[in-house]
C-alpha cells in the first residue's frame, strides 16, 4: 500500500528534523519503503510517499518523529491504479 504522508515540521521549523534524519538515519521499521519526498519552498513541509504492507509499521515510524513532526496520512494509488478502478481492465 502507498501513502502520502504530509509532515508538517513542528513551529515551522525543519531543522530538528534535518539534524535527527542527519544523525539517525530515516528510523523506518523494516518492511517500510521510503519512495520519494518533496519539501516545500518555505521549508515549512515534506510531502513522501511511503509504501508497506502493513499500516502499523508506518505508525511505528511516525512514533519515533511525531515530538517535532505533525503528520497527515492519506492512503493513495497510482494513477494508473485509479485508471483501472474507474475504466476496468
Amino acid at each position: 500500500m502507498l501513502y502520502l504522508v504530509i509532515e508538517h515540521f513542528r513551529g515551522g521549523d525543519p531543522a530538528p528534523v534535518y539534524h535527527r534524519f542527519r544523525d539517525q538515519g530515516r528510523l523506518a521499521p523494516d518492511g517500510l519503503r521510503y519512495v520519494a519526498s518533496w519539501v516545500t519552498t518555505d521549508l515549512a513541509r515534506c510531502y513522501q510517499v511511503m509504501e508497506c504492507d502493513d499500516r502499523a509499521l508506518l505508525d511505528e515510524w511516525i512514533a519515533r518523529w511525531a515530538d517535532i513532526v505533525a503528520f497527515e496520512v492519506v492512503p493513495v494509488v497510482t494513477s494508473a491504479e485509479a485508471a483501472r478502478a474507474v475504466l476496468g481492465p
